[in-house]
């Protein structure tokens, strides 16, 4: 009989630590698939390098969009790692496609909007 309950016992805590070991690779994992960072950059008339107001940013692939605050600058938030097609559009400049790469330590976009005058 003790040989039986020593027995349940072990065979109960080898499965309690397994249960605890699943849960952490559990947690990880859920937290690499969680890293998101921020996009950001500024956008400015080709010609004069005046900041332009109002101009509409998307991410491709996305539903995230963003406009430019008064000094031409837009932030994207949670943004994955990977890469992304900026979509620029503006009411008498051309629209504009620009491929960035998200990743850590990435400087500001900077994105220049040639007229269509």
């Amino acid at each position: 009989m003790k040989k039986v309950l020593i027995a349940a016992l072990l065979v109960i805590s080898v499965l309690a630590v397994n249960a605890k070991e699943d849960d952490n690779k559990s947690k990880s994992t859920d937290t690499e698939s969680q890293a998101t960072m921020m996009i950001s950059g500024s956008i400015a008339d080709e010609l004069s390098g005046e900041s332009l107001v109002g101009v509409e940013v998307k991410l491709e692939g996305t539903d995230m969009k963003a406009y430019t605050d008064f000094d031409g600058n837009f932030s994207f938030a949670g943004v994955k790692p990977g890469e992304y097609k900026i979509v620029t559009t503006y009411i008498s400049y051309e629209k504009k496609s620009e491929v960035v790469n998200v990743e850590a330590n990435k400087d500001n976009i900077k994105i220049k909007l040639q007229s269509s005058n």
